[in-house]
Formats: structure tokens, C-alpha cells, sequence
């Protein structure tokens, strides 16, 4: 059995190649040059002993030089996940670049499994209970959002093919402990309201929020290899956007620095209001409003757009799922983010 992982350097797809540590492994890579593959096979070499190969799914045939006869297991863990992404980049690298993932798999006679790592934002536009089922187009909010969408329906769209679809919420720490290795909006935003740079919350602050652990996702993705192939939403238990951001400043008033600044927590803005502030942010030239409501805007809409994801796939399908305390880990994270004043190392 050996199992092949696109994107295998990635935050993820280094933590995925950790927990299958032993077995026979194919570590798929994006490099350069020489030079940078010899970087990645040597940070590797410490995860896992486990041939490194150059795979860029922009090419033609990106699995030219990858034997597929041994292959049994495709976890496709390489994407490019940017929420200002541009649809042709989006499309070339998280829609076609599946596409040619497809056409690897069709040459691996001995596949048993297929899985894509999407995300709970596949649903886009939709409101209320999301199950673990294809969508339809309901419209999306950012170009990333759309190219996971289509990836899935690349797949589920070929009969035949054992497609497992894991769906993943937002990573904010390493545990349960809080630790932060990677950023991603959600730590930018945090550092925003940290700064002072954001006073507003754009969103319901009842809508729930997917937050879990780089942890609790590898368990659920490993685990679903044993699993039958279908669709699978990785979530654990939800805290809403109002309470996440309520504990973020609970954390961030325990600093002595925070709280000289005597900064107020956010107010609730409404959709119309925030898209004008956004708008009118755009016209501006220099100063902090700008760059900072920029990073929000691409994702701040799906926050008014509740949405509950339904996990019966996957509980029956992983013996060992166990909910988180999304609120605690939030608390921690944050906690973490004040220690390392903002500053992550990836690791």
C-alpha cells in the first residue's frame, strides 16, 4: 500500500505525512529548481523517511516522472488557499490542477482511495443545516470558496473513481494547547482588532464559526482513509462569531499593553455598512484602514451567512471523534498569539 500526497511540504500536508509516518509514502512537491527541492527533501527527511518528488500541477502532465503502479492511495493535500485569490489563479491551480490529479488516478490500477482536502466553504452562498452532500452553485463569496466547489465536483463528477471528499474548517492552533504555527485570516484579523486597526465586526455575531486543530483534522482525515469513500465534513463543535471575539478580548485584556490602550471591542456592523466601508477604504491612499479591511473583505460576507454543518458521516465514520471546545481554543490561540507578539514562525 503506498500512499501518494500532493502538497506534501504544506502546513497540512507535512503534519498528514507525520501521522503516516512508517508506511510507504510518495511526498509530491512544487519546486523551482534543484535547489528548493533539495530544501524540501532535507525539512522532509525530519517528518518522514519517504521519497521526495517534483510535481507542479500548473504542467501539462505534473505526474510524468511518478510511477503509478505502486499507488493505492491519493491524498490530494496541495492547493493554493488565498480568499483574494484571482478565478484564473484559483482555476488553474485548485480546479485544473485536481483535473490533472484525476488523470493520474485514472493510470493507478490498484487505487482504493482518492481523497481531495476541500473545505466547509464549498457551500458558499447557502444558509442554515450544510450536509455532508454535493452542492449545487449557489453562489460564492470569493474565488476560493468557488475553486474548492468546482474541485469537488471534478471528482464526483467521474463514476468509478473511490473519492473521499474531507471537507476542513479553519486551523487556528497546533492543540488544544493554542500553539500557532501557521496564519491564516483568522489570526490576521485578530492582530487587526490587537492593532486597533479594525473597531468594527462585520457579520451575525450568531453565526457560528468552524475553528478546530491541525491536530483534530489529521486524526479525521487519517481516519477516514479507513473509512468508506464519500463526503465528510471535518468539524467540531462551533462557537459563534459574537463569543469568539468576546473571548479574544478577555485574552487580549489580560496583556498590560492591550490594555493600557484602552481599546473598545468591536461594534456589530451590518452587510450594506461594512461593503461602504470597504468601498470608501478603497479610495483611500496611505494610512491603516486600507490595508487592514483588505484582508478582511474577501471572507467578512460568509459572515452573514449562518451556516450549520452536519457531521453524521463523519461521527459514524471515526470512532475516535470528540468534539473541541471551540470557545477554550480560541481563548488559547489568542493567548499564544499575545506570547509571541504576533510573530509566527512556521514550522
Amino acid at each position: 500500500m503506498t500512499t501518494l500526497i500532493t502538497g506534501a511540504d504544506g502546513y497540512l500536508g507535512r503534519r498528514i505525512t507525520a501521522a503516516l509516518r512508517g508506511e510507504d509514502l510518495i511526498l509530491a512537491v512544487r519546486c523551482a529548481d534543484e535547489a528548493e527541492l533539495d530544501r524540501k527533501r532535507a525539512r522532509l527527511a525530519r517528518v518522514a523517511d519517504a521519497p521526495v518528488v517534483p510535481v507542479d500541477l500548473r504542467d501539462a502532465d505534473p505526474f510524468a516522472h511518478v510511477d503509478p503502479r505502486p499507488v493505492t492511495r491519493i491524498i490530494h493535500a496541495a492547493a493554493l488557499i488565498r480568499f483574494d485569490v484571482s478565478r484564473d489563479t484559483a482555476d488553474q491551480v485548485n480546479v485544473a490542477g485536481t483535473a490533472r490529479v484525476r488523470d493520474f488516478a485514472h493510470r493507478c490500477d490498484r487505487l482504493d482511495r482518492l481523497m481531495l482536502l476541500s473545505t466547509l466553504y464549498s457551500a458558499g452562498r447557502r444558509r442554515g443545516e450544510v450536509h455532508e452532500t454535493r452542492h449545487d452553485d449557489t453562489g460564492f463569496v470569493n474565488h476560493y470558496e468557488w475553486s474548492k466547489w468546482a474541485a469537488e465536483e471534478c471528482l464526483l463528477d467521474v463514476p468509478g473513481l473511490p473519492v473521499t471528499v474531507a471537507r476542513l474548517p479553519t486551523l487556528i492552533a497546533e492543540d488544544a494547547g493554542g500553539a500557532v504555527a501557521q496564519y491564516n485570516a483568522f489570526h490576521h484579523t485578530m492582530r487587526l482588532y490587537h492593532a486597533g486597526l479594525l473597531t468594527l465586526l462585520p457579520g451575525d455575531p450568531a453565526t457560528p464559526l468552524s475553528l478546530a486543530t491541525a491536530e483534530f483534522t489529521v486524526d479525521a482525515v487519517t481516519a477516514l482513509l479507513a473509512a468508506p469513500p464519500g463526503i465528510y465534513q471535518i468539524c467540531s463543535g462551533p462557537v459563534n462569531l459574537g463569543t469568539a471575539i468576546d473571548t479574544a478580548f478577555a485574552a487580549f485584556e489580560q496583556d498590560p499593553d492591550f490594555r493600557r490602550r484602552m481599546l473598545p471591542r468591536p461594534i456589530p456592523c451590518d452587510r450594506a455598512g461594512f461593503r461602504d466601508l470597504a468601498q470608501a477604504a478603497r479610495q483611500l491612499r496611505g494610512g491603516p484602514l486600507q490595508p487592514a479591511l483588505a484582508s478582511v473583505a474577501p471572507f467578512a460576507e460568509q459572515l452573514y451567512l449562518p451556516k450549520h454543518f452536519r457531521t453524521d458521516r463523519l461521527r459514524a465514520a471515526w470512532p475516535g471523534y470528540r468534539p473541541q471546545d471551540a470557545t477554550a481554543l480560541v481563548a488559547a490561540a489568542c493567548t499564544d498569539l499575545i506570547k509571541r507578539s504576533f510573530h509566527v514562525t512556521a514550522h
